[in-house]
């Protein structure tokens, strides 16, 4: 894209920018979790019907995300941020009106689709400004999607406790988030692209490279949803612990992913990519291996704060990778977020199905065989190991850059 002429002022300002609609987009996605219970019960649907109805929103994301790109590619990036985030923020109202599973279905497959393009979206975005600065910048940025969400869901647990009607809440939310994601969206970067550039295709299978990228943010996905979803039923049923001490244990994995996310640049600039997710890995690996063997719930609560610590990063890193990996970055990041995606829908289910067959002991003896896969696959992250020279450090300077 011809990216025309920026100061670092203005690149530093639209990185504060983008780290407000990273925060914005987690928001949402916290708003709607703390209402699910409130959700199922307005639609009158069964365990097992909302089970269904929550595999939606990633299949919406997952056949939304190529067309990313291409919306992109036809008004500017600013611009497609603006109206693809917008659409996220009032998609978030749609789930608490629907009255019936089937309404409630397409409500989500309409919330997965517009949270995977503004996705996509973004984090283009946040890839290209991390390379005009020249420093890792994507952690934060997903840390603050996280500190988002923690804020979304503590404004839910709010209505909720209240008895607030998540209709009234979600059009309350959705109202302030729009407003906040229009402002935010001001201050990125206006890319546009080049007169000779041709529109990316519609739909087309990710590039190889970010095939292989995206089998490692699978592994640290597929570890983060057993995880957020498991830790406390592993704690209660394993290991008999009360139900506040498991969802403590919850709570601690989200934040300790929330605070790493936000301070791991530093550490990926001073390693680089590929050595921080080897020793990520280790952490991870050596996590699920003190829940798997520990027998007690605070060598397990330690285990899963372990993982949360090990996997924060890795999924930032593979967009970063994803970015600079081919001649086309909007595709490439659409299609490690679609497997990504597609790792965080399945694991929960892999998991509850494999502890049904055996127990939850060998269901996170899977997730620590998939945290010592990140240590063996690390060297794919190259591309976005920020110890390499992949741009001169005056390229944030230089007008009409291509990206």
């Amino acid at each position: 894209m011809s990216t025309g002429t920026y100061g670092r002022g203005e690149v530093k300002r639209a990185r504060y920018a983008v780290a407000a609609v990273f925060a914005v987009h987690g928001s949402v996605t916290g708003s709607f979790a703390t209402r699910v219970p409130w959700i199922q019960d307005h639609a009158d649907v069964s365990a097992g019907q909302l089970g269904l109805a929550l595999a939606f929103p990633a299949l919406g994301a997952s056949l939304a995300m190529p067309l990313a790109g291409r919306v992109t590619h036809r008004f500017g990036a600013r611009a497609a941020l603006r109206g693809l985030l917008a659409l996220w923020t009032l998609a978030l109202v749609l789930p608490s009106l629907a009255p019936n599973l089937l309404t409630l279905c397409l409500a989500l497959f309409v919330y997965g689709a517009t949270a995977g393009m503004s996705d996509v979206a973004m984090n283009a975005l946040g890839v290209e400004i991390e390379n005009r600065l020249d420093k890792s910048i994507m952690s934060g940025l997903h840390g603050m999607w996280s500190a988002g969400a923690l804020l979304g869901s503590a404004a839910g647990t709010l209505a909720a406790h209240l008895g607030t009607d998540a209709r009234t809440h979600h059009v309350l939310a959705a109202a302030a988030l729009t407003v906040a994601g229009l402002v935010a969206c001001t201050w990125v970067l206006d890319l546009q692209p080049a007169e000779d550039e041709d529109p990316p295709p519609r739909f087309a299978l990710p590039p190889r490279s970010a095939v292989l990228i995206g089998a490692v943010g699978f592994c640290a996905v597929f570890a983060e949803g057993a995880s957020l979803d498991w830790s406390a039923v592993y704690l209660r049923d394993e290991l008999e612990t009360s139900a506040g001490l498991a969802a403590a244990c919850t709570t601690g994995f989200t934040l300790t992913m929330a605070v790493t996310r936000l301070v791991g640049d530093k550490v990926v600039d001073r390693f680089g990519a590929v050595r921080t997710v080897r020793v990520s890995g280790v952490l991870a690996a050596l996590g699920g291996l003190l829940v798997v063997v520990g027998g007690r719930p605070a060598v397990a609560m330690t285990g899963f704060a372990l993982m949360g610590l090990g996997i924060a990063v890795v999924v930032p890193l593979c967009f970063a990778a994803a970015g600079r990996a081919g001649s086309n970055p909007s595709l490439a990041i659409a299609g490690v977020a679609t497997i990504t995606y597609t790792s965080g829908l399945i694991a929960p289910g892999a998991i509850g199905g494999l502890a049904q067959a055996t127990s939850l002991v060998v269901s996170f003896g899977l997730v620590t065989a998939l945290a010592c896969c990140l240590v063996v696959f690390a060297r794919v992250l190259r591309a976005g190991d920020r110890n390499r020279p992949t741009i001169s450090p005056s390229a944030a300077e230089v007008p009409g850059r291509q990206s």
